[in-house]
């Protein structure tokens, strides 16, 4: 998430304080996720290939479209998705409902002129933020699934803080990758050259119409499709963030460092070419890397658990990003393309998580009617063999996995 204020990481209400953590959902385990989810959501989908009945993903129509998680080892195995518990409990959250989940949509900017989360006028702080229902809490459409993939839908009407509004569609496809698609995407051979690993992989494919009248500009505002991948921390999580090679006196042309206050040293570390940002939930910071210095991967790597995590997205270099900071002031297109965060306590020991978040955005809307804007993002995880972890590591990130678990020693 985007400001340099708060956000919805920011909730100190009941039912996302620190103290009701729920400990089941830090077991990792799917099967217990998945009943629990099942108990919450009786249309629950579940998404396999037939033939690989051991990497699963879990969709909810109920809960805005939502991967709440997977696994690559069916019931007994590792969830690779953050689930709060305790969020499905209790009063409805006037700000942000964080249920949790793997990868979910949602729309931006967060602040600025054309902000979706503040009513027009009204004063950018945290008691005047609310997520839209619409992608908060509100129940989408399915328009159709079959064993491995599902389309949903949603029909929003939205109010910018231009006082713009905005009459607009979401076609969200959810589809299980083959091990082929894989390949195809990676460079990798999953079947022949790395055999030692499990995997699940899939792909969302979110497409934004404009339902109205009249186009999107820079007078009218536009909003922008923003995917948020939330995950479990632990001791030695290391989230990997790649760019294009910068000498490091140009290094703040790179990266935004600062959102909630600037990142500690002793978590934030970079060359030329990589960040790494420690995810262990215990230090609140985030970063956000522009669209010209971005590359289209980013991961993590846990090296007590050995869990492997890697998102690819689409992005555009010369498309124009929306900055979501919660500040009127700033130009409204120099936004990031992707984004990297890790929970903490806030400074009255609340804390939403403990969770960390990769995300992706897309660049701005400018949408004729009818017309229409595609933001796709694949999620991998991999667990097993540690010298094929790092075959991986080293082809997708640039890094291998030693040089990521030592970042931080």
């Amino acid at each position: 998430m985007s400001c340099k204020n708060n956000n919805g990481h920011a909730s100190s209400s009941d039912n996302n304080s620190s103290d009701t953590v729920h400990t089941d959902s830090l077991s990792n385990n799917f099967g217990k996720d998945l009943r629990f989810l099942k108990d919450k959501d009786s249309g629950l989908l579940v998404l396999t290939l037939p033939g690989n009945p051991a990497a699963q993903v879990i969709v909810s129509p109920k809960y805005q479209a939502k991967v709440f998680t997977s696994t690559a080892e069916g019931l007994s195995g590792r969830s690779f998705g953050w689930v709060n518990y305790k969020a499905f409990s209790g009063a409805v959250d006037p700000h942000m409902n964080a249920y949790g989940g793997e990868n979910r949509f949602w729309l931006g900017p967060e602040g600025g002129k054309f902000s979706l989360f503040f009513a027009p006028g009204t004063k950018m702080d945290f008691d005047h933020w609310k997520t839209p229902a619409d992608y908060d809490t509100a129940p989408w459409h399915l328009e159709k699934a079959d064993a491995s993939s599902a389309m949903l839908t949603k029909q929003m009407n939205l109010l910018n803080y231009s006082g713009t509004k905005l009459s607009l569609s979401i076609d969200r496809t959810i589809r299980v990758l083959s091990a082929a698609e894989m390949q195809q995407q990676t460079g990798l051979d999953f079947k022949r050259n790395l055999t030692d690993v499990k995997a699940v992989g899939y792909i969302t494919e979110n497409k934004l119409t404009n339902t109205g009248n009249q186009a999107w500009d820079k007078n009218t505002g536009m909003p922008c499709i923003w995917i948020l991948d939330m995950f479990t921390p632990s001791e030695k999580t290391v989230i990997v963030v790649p760019f294009k090679s910068t000498p490091e006196q140009q290094f703040k042309e790179v990266a935004t460092t600062d959102y909630f206050g600037q990142i500690a040293p002793d978590r934030l570390k970079h060359n030329d070419h990589v960040l790494y940002l420690k995810a262990d939930g215990k230090s609140r910071g985030k970063l956000g890397v522009s669209p010209v210095k971005a590359k289209d991967w980013i991961g993590s790597y846990a090296a007590d658990t050995k869990v492997l995590t890697l998102l690819h997205f689409d992005l555009d270099p010369a498309a124009k990003y929306l900055n979501q900071e919660w500040n009127t002031n700033k130009p409204p297109f120099i936004g990031d393309a992707v984004n990297a965060y890790n929970d903490g306590p806030l400074e009255d020991g609340s804390q939403m998580g403990p969770f960390y978040e990769m995300e992706s955005v897309s660049a701005a809307a400018f949408l004729a009617p009818g017309a229409s804007l595609m933001h796709r993002q694949s999620v991998y995880h991999f667990t097993g063999s540690v010298n094929e972890l790092n075959i991986i590591a080293e082809k997708m990130l640039g890094v291998s996995l030693s040089e990521i678990e030592g970042a931080f020693q």
